[in-house]
Order: C-alpha cells, then sequence, then structure tokens
C-alpha cells in the first residue's frame, strides 16, 4: 500500500447550511441510537482510511427500483448505453427480504435508491417496515418527491423511515424545465405539508434533506436556501459531474484510493451487485445477491481484488474508476449564502451547465 494516498470521505454533496443546522441535522438522524450513531459515523471514516474489511458493511444500497418516470437532462438513465446495460425493473421483495434477513442487526444502515426512484416500487412502504423491523438501525431514501404526498409519507412515517432527501433542482421555473412535468409549487407546498405534519406530532424522524445540482442553484444560492430553509433539516447541493463520459482529459488527483469498499455494497434491483455505488452502468459487477450470500460477496476474491487494485493507486486500471468523479480534481468557487461564504468545489473540466449532453 502506498504511503500518503488520497482518501476523500464524502465527496461531492456539500452542505450550504449553517454550521449549527448541520449539527443538529446529525443529532437528529441518529436520535434513536446516538452512541452507535456515532461509532457508525466514525467506522464510516476510520475503516475507509485504514483499510479495514469488517465482517459486514456499514451500509448497503439496496436499489428498490432502476426505473424513473422522469428523463432529466443531465441524468444517466436516459442515455442508450445505460437503457442497453442496465436491467431497469422493480427489486422483487422476496429478493430483498433475503438480503434483509441475512443483514439484520449486522449492517447499521441501508438506503432503498440508487438509480432510479425508488418509490416507484409498489414495496417502499412495507421495506422500510421489514428493515426497521429486523435491526436496521438507519434506512433512507433519496426521492424526486413525486410520490412524497402527505398519505404517503405519512405511511413511510409510520413503517419507520429514518432520513428522507429530496432532490430539487432550482426553484420555479429553473426547476420546472429540468424536472418536467413535475411543477415545483405543487412540490413545494409537499415539502410545506410534511413540516406542518411533523410539527403537529412533534416528530425529530424523519429527517428532511433538500439537495440540487450546483448549475441550478449557482444564479441565487441565498433564494434557493431562504426557500426551503424554514421547512427542511438540511439544504445542500452537488456540483455537476461528468454523467456522459465527455470529458477528454479528465485530471485525478494523486495517490487516489475510494473509500467505498471498506464501507458500502450496492446491491442493484435485479440482484447484481456492483463494485460501488458510483458504477452507473454495471460495468463491474461482483455477485449476484439472487444466488449469493451479502457476506460471500463482501469477503469475495473480486471484492477483494478491489480492494488491492487501490492499496496500491491502480485505480486507473479500472474503466469504472476512471469516469467515476471521486478522484477527480476540482476548483474553487466562492458562493455567497445569506450573508455566509459557501465553497464550492467544481470538477475540473466539466461544464456546470445543464442539459448539454446529446441525449
Amino acid at each position: 500500500m502506498k504511503k500518503d494516498q488520497s482518501i476523500p470521505i464524502n465527496k461531492g454533496n456539500y452542505s450550504m447550511d449553517t454550521e449549527e443546522r448541520l449539527q443538529l441535522f446529525e443529532k437528529n438522524r441518529g436520535s434513536d441510537w446516538p452512541d452507535g450513531y456515532k461509532k457508525y459515523r466514525e467506522n464510516w471514516v476510520k475503516f475507509a482510511k485504514e483499510k479495514i474489511t469488517s465482517d459486514y458493511p456499514l451500509h448497503v444500497d439496496l436499489e428498490l427500483a432502476s426505473i424513473c418516470n422522469l428523463k432529466c437532462p443531465m441524468c444517466y438513465t436516459i442515455s442508450d448505453n445505460f437503457k442497453k446495460l442496465v436491467n431497469t425493473k422493480n427489486m422483487d421483495f422476496d429478493l430483498y427480504k433475503k438480503i434483509i434477513d441475512e443483514i439484520a442487526h449486522k449492517v447499521p444502515s441501508i438506503r432503498l435508491s440508487l438509480r432510479g426512484e425508488a418509490t416507484l416500487n409498489k414495496n417502499f412502504a412495507e421495506a422500510v417496515r421489514y428493515a426497521k423491523t429486523n435491526g436496521i438501525k438507519e434506512v433512507s431514501t433519496l426521492t424526486h418527491g413525486f410520490k412524497l404526498t402527505l398519505p404517503f409519507f405519512k405511511s413511510i412515517v409510520e413503517a419507520g423511515i429514518d432520513w428522507i432527501t429530496v432532490s430539487i433542482d432550482g426553484v420555479g421555473e429553473t426547476y420546472n424545465s429540468i424536472r418536467k412535468p413535475l411543477k415545483f409549487d405543487v412540490l413545494l407546498q409537499k415539502i410545506k405539508d410534511i413540516k406542518k405534519y411533523k410539527d403537529e406530532n412533534n416528530l425529530v424522524k424523519p429527517v428532511i434533506k433538500v439537495q440540487g445540482i450546483w448549475p441550478a442553484i449557482s444564479e441565487d444560492p441565498t433564494k434557493y436556501y431562504e426557500t426551503f430553509k424554514p421547512y427542511v433539516d438540511l439544504v445542500a447541493f452537488n456540483p455537476l459531474i461528468d454523467e456522459f463520459d465527455k470529458e477528454e482529459n479528465p485530471k485525478y488527483i494523486k495517490n487516489f484510493s475510494c473509500p467505498q469498499q471498506y464501507q458500502r455494497l450496492t446491491v442493484g434491483a435485479d440482484g447484481l451487485v456492483m463494485k460501488c455505488a458510483n458504477d452507473e452502468n454495471n460495468k463491474e459487477v461482483i455477485g449476484d445477491a439472487n444466488k449469493e450470500k451479502i457476506y460471500d460477496i463482501w469477503h469475495g476474491k473480486k471484492m477483494n481484488s478491489i480492494r488491492e487494485l487501490h492499496n496500491h493507486c491502480g485505480f486507473l486500471k479500472s474503466e469504472v474508476c476512471k469516469s467515476c468523479f471521486l478522484p477527480r480534481e476540482t476548483y474553487k468557487e466562492e458562493a455567497n449564502v445569506s450573508g455566509r461564504k459557501v465553497t464550492v468545489l467544481n470538477y475540473i473540466g466539466v461544464d456546470q451547465k445543464i442539459g448539454t449532453s446529446d441525449f
């Protein structure tokens, strides 16, 4: 293993909120298991930095749906390549239960989303409930909010969901042009209804995080922040990444080593297990959860070979790693959000404009 490796933790998603609200978000996120949550977050960093392979991963991404009902211009799921390589479907609930039965009380955290819109799976609420009743401490999801009506929200609160991130790219007509046919005013009202329901029922969880891609926010980040701050627990953003591999000469940080192979495992809707959460097109499949145990895949030959590759800074030998945003160099952009300075780390060579793909 090379010394002085660069191992970025949680790169790519950044808070535009105050430090006080960020700390409160973290406190509320782990409010019903504070000691365990603290240890889990410490291990998230420690295992990656010290290259410790735990008995089971700290986190498992379970893609309840690889299908989506939107066609956003910056999303790789609209590309012909994705449609050709990925079996777009809803995860079979028997497969889901098989995985949960194995990792129950062993894996602290799962996320029920990856490439598609997880709430399109008819078993979404039951999936939350099944995980929570089987000892999964944190169940989260990422959604565009189409189904996030108050009745649906109530159903998943009752099931025990801990954390919901809503992708909202810009405000007003900017949002409408990106996320059509969804409408900004309708989604904002859903967010307000959720806030009111949480307040009326003295609910700390689920914590609600709103995030958007930076180009949709950059013109007036204060407006974006102030629009959502009164109603959600955290406001965040993502720099635009090279989803379509159009960058000709990408620049990489020196001595990069990926943290993910010591943190998480990613299971697609069809049960195929990818090397990481950033393998959007199933280029490097390391297992099949339909036939194999999570434990065996996590400790298997293919996963260990990935760890060995990164131990020696060999990520450029992997097509997935070469196109990933994690090893990419960034440049700083300073922004003003409600009188505070916020640093934006954009990726060098990536045009920060929405809809620049050919799809």
